[in-house]
């Protein structure tokens, strides 16, 4: 008989539809936060969105940290925890893509611990994995009264939505996992304004990183009714809003089917399904070669649902089905929708070549998600035949 747990998330509500600013204010004032601080990226910092939101927040505003850089490095995290300790937050607000809402949620922990230095984090990276899954360090003891983040996402990688984050440790370009409860957002904005002034292959490129998120999750042996209800239907909004979105990018309805597109691809993770090897090998890429977090999704899952044909056939016809073309392969309909968005397919595209293909291979052997891939990968080997697939 199937059995698991499904774990609710400690989000309290999900606001969409509504401008940013205006919903950031009367979330502050419900909760009774008096010194908001913001954390962002320099691009969303130079945009009308960031603009928009510390007019509204007004006497509640308590600073900016707009420092965070791509894949959430180590020092970003530790240079937005001093700030906001400096400007004695009571709330943190991430406004930008993953890596903004990444880099935020491990601030939180630096706050909660007094980390001050990139070696303090040391402490609370995620548990050993096991079946795939890699438990909150026992050392993270939030205080009583802990200070949380609110989020308004301007991308589609739905980092927002779970309680772990990627953290890449630059002095051994390695992504690791952290995570706890309450790392997790109190509340999420879902505006589809926010997203006005992210560039289209930014847009593009992590709603395919949706995609993946759906896409291995209903391919997994750990598949579940909720999983497979939730992931058809990410994917049936994405895969006709992502094109709609290229061709009409004023339709401010497109852009939230996107974004709800988005919220359930990644909503099967609370019931212990978990991803495969596309977001494992695509946490080396991004961590040791510096491509961008979306693209590695377009290069990686065609070749990874391609090796891993002869392991789970039928639940890949899932996701055709979900495409609306059961007849045809799902890494055909994968790859010819990075294709049809004009984003990058191979690796040669995103400049990794195959003398990068063994570090990436045992790297990746470390990675949670490559140990919970619904075709077992034993050893660095298997990898380089999916990253040749991909070359």
């Amino acid at each position: 008989m199937l059995s698991g747990i499904h774990g609710h998330q400690d989000i309290e509500r999900v606001v969409y539809g509504k401008p940013a600013g205006a919903a950031l204010r009367a979330e502050a004032e419900r909760l009774g936060a008096k010194r908001v601080f913001i954390t962002t990226t320099r691009s969303v910092a130079q945009s009308a969105l960031l603009a928009d939101v510390i007019r509204d927040l007004g006497d509640r505003y308590a600073g900016v940290y707009a420092g965070i850089t791509a894949h959430s490095p180590r020092p970003c995290v530790i240079e937005g925890a001093a700030l906001a300790r400096e400007a004695k937050a009571d709330l943190i607000v991430a406004v930008g893509g993953g890596s903004a809402i990444d880099a935020t949620k491990v601030m939180l922990i630096a706050l909660w611990q007094n980390a001050t230095r990139i070696e303090d984090l040391d402490l609370y990276r995620a548990g050993k994995p096991k079946e795939g899954a890699a438990p909150p360090a026992e050392a993270i003891k939030p205080p009583a009264e802990a200070i949380r983040m609110l989020a308004v996402p301007t991308t589609l990688s739905a980092a927002e939505f779970n309680a772990f984050a990627g953290i890449t440790d630059p002095r051994h370009g390695i992504k690791e996992s952290f995570g706890h409860r309450l790392v997790v957002p109190r509340v999420i904005v879902l505006d589809p304004g926010a997203t006005l002034a992210t560039p289209m292959d930014l847009m593009l490129s992590t709603g395919l990183k949706a995609v993946d998120h759906a896409v291995e999750r209903l391919c997994s042996q750990q598949a579940n009714p909720f999983a497979i209800g939730t992931s058809t239907e990410a994917l049936r909004l994405l895969s006709r809003a992502l094109p709609g979105h290229k061709a009409r990018p004023e339709d401010m309805e497109t852009r939230l089917n996107l974004q709800f597109g988005m919220w359930l691809s990644i909503g099967a993770g609370t019931s212990g399904v978990g991803v495969g090897a596309s977001h494992g090998i695509g946490h080396v890429l991004g961590a040791a070669c510096h491509v961008p977090h979306g693209h590695t999704s377009c290069v990686m899952l065609p070749s990874v649902l391609r090796w891993n044909l002869p392991a789970n056939a039928e639940r890949q016809k899932r996701v055709s089905e979900a495409f609306g073309k059961p007849e045809s392969a799902a890494a055909d309909l994968v790859a010819g929708l990075v294709k049809a968005l004009g984003l990058p397919g191979r690796l040669s595209e995103v400049g990794v070549g195959k003398d990068r293909f063994r570090e990436i291979a045992e790297k990746s052997m470390h990675d949670r998600a490559v140990l919970n891939n619904p075709r077992p990968i034993k050893g660095p080997e298997q990898v380089m035949e999916i990253l040749e697939l991909a070359a």
